[in-house]
């Protein structure tokens, strides 16, 4: 197995599974799809090389118009998502579309994997920590108030949470297929699972299955590993669908 392959699947396994892991609580929070406009706001990132500060930028500006407004966050997101993509069309050149729109998780080098893996490890601790947390407020502010739990911060992690995992599956999905790495596999979770606790762990496992296939048919037929990965987790969804109780 050679080295490239391998930091791959490393890095293709890591983000897969904490997409997923994550992505059931977007899907609760009917937040899923709000992955794919973030996604398409890392393109005037990537044009600037400045990716990361690009989407965390789109994020404390969703959480600082949502406080003002009231306003849905998806609407809130559309409106980051349609100015950010406004700035990729006047400066992303031609040449780094492809990459920008359909990933390419099959050149990550070294660095970038140890990278992508620490944050990723980073990742997971806190949204695990926050989990319990996040849940009540999706079911009820007021009881999460009760709670003496602070709405507004946990939004911002959750938030943060959200930007980096984007980012991060920007380089192996793409720009237009980030919300499908997080919806996907929470959503077969979902027809699978009893608890919550199978839920969450579910869509995590599902998540590194998808993509580990996904980098292993790339390695097999050289197809693109990002659109590969998609039609994985398209495959188990309709699995779990056949399966559900």
């Amino acid at each position: 197995m050679d080295t490239q392959f391998l930091l791959s699947l490393i890095v293709g396994i890591s983000v897969g599974g904490v997409a997923g892991f994550l992505g059931s609580l977007m899907l609760g929070r009917r937040m899923a799809l709000v992955a794919g406009p973030l996604g398409h706001l890392t393109l005037p990132g990537i044009a600037l090389a400045l990716m990361y500060p690009f989407v965390i930028l789109g994020i404390v500006l969703i959480w600082l118009f949502e406080m003002r407004t009231k306003l849905p966050m998806e609407a809130l997101t559309a409106l980051v998502f349609a100015s950010g993509v406004a700035i990729a069309f006047l400066l992303l050149p031609i040449k780094q579309a492809e990459a920008a729109l359909v990933g390419d998780i099959t050149k990550v080098s070294f660095i970038e994997a140890a990278v992508s893996v620490i944050l990723i490890l980073l990742l997971f601790s806190v949204v695990k920590k926050i989990y319990s947390k996040i849940v009540l407020i999706n079911i009820s502010e007021e009881l999460a108030k009760s709670e003496k739990i602070g709405i507004r911060k946990y939004n911002l992690i959750y938030l943060g949470s959200i930007a980096i995992i984007v980012a991060l599956g920007v380089k192996m999905v793409g720009g237009l297929l980030t919300a499908a790495l997080v919806a996907i596999p929470a959503s077969s979770s979902r027809n699978l699972s009893r608890n919550l606790a199978q839920y969450a762990f579910g869509a995590m496992i599902i998540g590194i299955i998808s993509s580990s296939m996904g980098i292993l048919l790339y390695k097999i037929t050289g197809f693109p590993a990002g659109p590969l990965i998609i039609l994985a987790n398209a495959s188990i969804f309709l699995i779990s669908l056949i399966l559900r109780r």
